[in-house]
């Protein structure tokens, strides 16, 4: 028998007490506290841990089962990591049990008894025996009594205050551990982590970070409750995956963030074939421990979740993240290994919308030709599944930038919403889409949401809150943005051009250079951005304001680059040209240039011409009165 504090472990009985209650800790947990107590003082390496409590064939989960042993110990005796009163952690090297221990079992054996005879003895034993039995009895009804009042008023208790469990309505799924030890499998890790955090977006009651914010934590040694205040959430999730064949094994735990509380942990295992049908099994078993709703619809969803074919799936994961980079190469790949799990598996509605997002990311690029894709993809989506929130975004901004289909797009958008609240990127998809319609207000509604759900992202939010700001003349404000977003990536090259702009537009023409000059630094293997800067700079030095917009008008490429059509139709407005701008304006008008609708009724870069009879015109070919 252990005892230490208040606390007393009974190692033959396999218990733990707490002045005289038996407290729940069985198992490993509880045969890793007694081996630290028995070793008061001493370092327990984790490599003595392993070899004394886990078996050979266990190795896999080694790491992640003595964490969460470590975790409920604490939890039970009400320790805490940072000021421990029981168990130290040595970093990287294994434990360390920091409260004095006491063995008491020598004082349970029996006292000495002089020269009393054989019968002497064994008549006063066993009335003594007799006398315990009743102190014993007495002692044991009453102890039963004050349990059964105790658990009473404690469960009344946590009914009327809830646990931390029961008040976790937001969610941050951390990126998985790599347990192959191959970096070659990073995609397929990143793309279950993806994977979970959409299932659990599905839930409508639970707000769910993005992948996109989360991502940035992948690899650091943050503190749970740093991430936790962070991100806004008060409950995180982590884990670790490992794949060997065709088979996947899932370790997930469950932490209340704002006190790094461990709640819950659990090991799943299925082929790969049925990955969507763990990865339904680990969403229904967070949401149960959360006592948040599932709707039947979806839990019907989660359970019948079909087999996929596993190449195609793995197929479909390498195109996305090869999609999460956000590059114009990125979306390319993504593009090929679309197509790849698609020739496998033509059914795959996840892996058309993820090619929508592609075709539609090669627009913002300048490629025009892909939004016709972008909307084919979308709809080939929808026609296998129609709750896909994914592709419901993807066709609003396929209807509002090829088909100009204002009402279209503004449905599509609501529908993705409706589906899934908690995505980010249709907030932000929609909040873009309402600042270049020049409803500002209602931008940034759908941008705070969106900032809400994605607090760290670079692409969406960033984008979305930068152009509602500069549709609404504040500069200020969309200087900071892109300040912020530098923050968190200096590298973020967009940030820089969106500061050009606004100096553009504002007149700080030596400042736009400096923001170019910073672009030319950051690509350095292109020599294009960096000449085109020095004949800025020369132009403004030369000749000032004029000079500079003539001669970016000279660097212009309308004939390759349909978008300049519109950017040679700014350069005039800023000349004071109206006529020649009109003139523009009117050829990307009559070759249906997607970015005309984007940038026409909103955008400070025409004001010189909203006045002008033409321009109320142009607007109305653009967008119908009845939208």
């Amino acid at each position: 028998m252990l005892r230490f504090g208040a606390f007393e472990i009974n190692t033959n009985e396999g218990e733990l007490r707490k002045k005289g209650v038996k407290l729940r800790l069985q198992g490993q947990p509880l045969q890793l506290l007694a081996l630290l107590a028995e070793r008061s003082g001493k370092l327990v390496t984790r490599e003595e841990l392993r070899a004394t409590l886990w078996a050979e064939n266990t190795f896999v989960d080694f790491d992640h089962s003595l964490n969460n042993c470590i975790a409920r110990i604490r939890e039970v005796l009400d320790d805490s990591a940072d000021s421990p009163r029981f168990i130290e952690t040595v970093p990287r090297r294994g434990y360390r049990f920091v409260s004095p221990v006491e063995d008491v079992s020598e004082r349970l054996a029996p006292a000495a008894v002089g020269r009393a005879t054989a019968s002497e003895l064994a008549d006063g034993a066993a009335r003594q025996r007799h006398r315990l039995w009743q102190r014993r009895r007495v002692v044991l009804i009453t102890m039963a009594c004050m349990v059964i009042v105790v658990a009473a008023f404690t469960a009344a208790y946590f009914w009327l205050h809830r646990s931390p469990v029961a008040a976790i309505d937001s969610i941050a799924v951390l990126p998985f551990e790599n347990l192959s030890g191959d970096p070659g499998e990073n995609y397929f890790v990143d793309g279950m982590t993806d994977e979970l955090i959409t299932t659990l977006a599905k839930i409508r009651s639970l707000r769910v970070i993005s992948r996109s914010s989360v991502m940035l934590y992948k690899g650091t040694n943050k503190p749970l409750q740093e991430i936790a205040r962070e991100l806004n959430v008060n409950g995180v999730v982590e884990g670790a995956i490992m794949r060997s064949g065709n088979r996947v094994r899932i370790t997930a735990q469950l932490i209340y963030g704002p006190a790094d509380q461990h709640l819950w942990a659990e090991t799943y295992e299925r082929d790969l074939g049925d990955v969507l049908k763990l990865q339904g099994d680990v969403a229904q078993a967070i949401a149960q421990q959360i006592r948040v709703e599932v709707s039947p619809q979806l839990r019907a969803q989660l359970q019948s979740a079909p087999s996929v074919n596993p190449e195609a799936y793995e197929a479909y994961l390498k195109g996305s993240f090869y999609n999460n980079k956000w590059t114009k190469e990125g979306f390319e790949k993504g593009i090929e290994y679309f197509n790849r799990a698609l020739e496998k598996d033509p059914h795959n509605a996840r892996a058309y919308a993820e090619l929508a997002v592609a075709y539609g990311g090669l627009g913002i690029y300048g490629d025009v030709k892909a939004y016709p894709k972008q909307k084919a993809a979308s709809l080939k989506a929808l026609e296998i599944d129609d709750t896909l929130a994914d592709a419901h975004t993807t066709l609003a901004w396929a209807k509002f930038t090829l088909d100009w289909d204002i009402a279209g797009a503004e449905q599509e958008f609501r529908r993705a919403i409706e589906l899934n609240p908690s995505d980010a990127r249709a907030h932000a998809w929609y909040g873009t889409f309402l600042a270049m319609r020049g409803r500002v207000e209602d931008s940034f509604r759908q941008v705070r949401k969106a900032r809400e759900l994605d607090p760290l992202s670079l692409s969406n939010v960033s984008t979305a809150a930068f152009i509602a700001y500069y549709n609404a003349r504040d500069y200020d404000k969309a200087i900071q943005v892109c300040h912020e977003a530098l923050d968190l990536d200096p590298s973020f090259r967009p940030a820089y051009w969106r500061l050009v702009r606004v100096y553009e537009q504002t007149g700080e023409l030596s400042k736009a250079l400096e923001e170019q000059q910073r672009v030319a630094a950051l690509i350095g293997e292109d020599p294009r951005v960096a000449r085109e800067t020095d004949l800025l700079r020369e132009a403004y030095l030369k000749k000032g304001a004029r000079g500079y917009w003539v001669q970016k008008m000279e660097l212009l490429r309308p004939d390759a680059n349909p978008r300049d059509l519109i950017n040679m139709a700014k350069i005039y407005e800023r000349l004071g040209n109206k006529d020649e701008a009109f003139r523009w304006l009117d050829m990307a008008f009559k070759n249906h240039v997607p970015y005309l609708i984007g940038d026409v009724p909103a955008n400070p870069d025409l004001d010189g011409l909203r006045s002008d009879p033409r321009f109320s015109d142009l607007l109305r070919r653009l967008v119908p009165r009845s939208e």
